[in-house]
């Protein structure tokens, strides 16, 4: 019986530790490039920084079958205070301003648009600070990943 308390209070001990270290906070500004990529890799996704023709410099990951990117907004110095998930689709055109309000009028977490040559993109912000933490934006990155995957159906994308 006393076995089963210590390895009980062992278990216990064993979560909560667990669930303090996923809730650990976002140091005071937000994150750097640096740090999301690791974010990224400590949890298994590909990160590979890029900059685009105009000098920003970003982050080329993938989820769920699908190729994104990840800007960094609000910084002060290399330390950003908010990130937002893109990804857009070569569709040749195929989309009209009606149907991307559909989207934007049933749905929650994402936006989406056509670009100038009527191709559909989808982006989702999270604000990193004041007061955010690694469970949080865990969250909203699982919420882009089933946004992004729905996103994907709407267009036709994985028929």
């Amino acid at each position: 019986m006393k076995q089963f308390f210590l390895a009980a209070a062992s278990l216990a001990l064993g979560v909560g530790a667990s669930a303090a270290a996923q809730a650990k906070d976002i140091p005071e500004g937000g994150l750097t490039l640096a740090e999301v990529s690791s974010w990224l890799t400590d949890n298994g996704y590909q990160a590979k920084i890029e900059t685009d023709d105009d000098g920003t410099r970003n982050i080329a990951t993938s989820a769920e079958g699908a190729g994104f990117h990840i800007y960094l907004y609000d910084c002060k110095e290399d330390r950003c205070g908010s990130l937002q998930f893109s990804s857009g689709f070569s569709t040749k055109g195929a989309f009209d301003t009606a149907k991307m309000n559909e989207w934007n009028r049933t749905k929650r977490w994402a936006r989406a648009y056509i670009d100038k040559v009527n191709d559909p993109w989808i982006e989702a912000d999270v604000d990193l600070t004041p007061g955010g933490t690694y469970e949080i934006l865990n969250d909203e990155f699982n919420i882009w990943k089933d946004t992004l995957t729905g996103f994907r159906k709407y267009i036709g994308w994985d028929s």
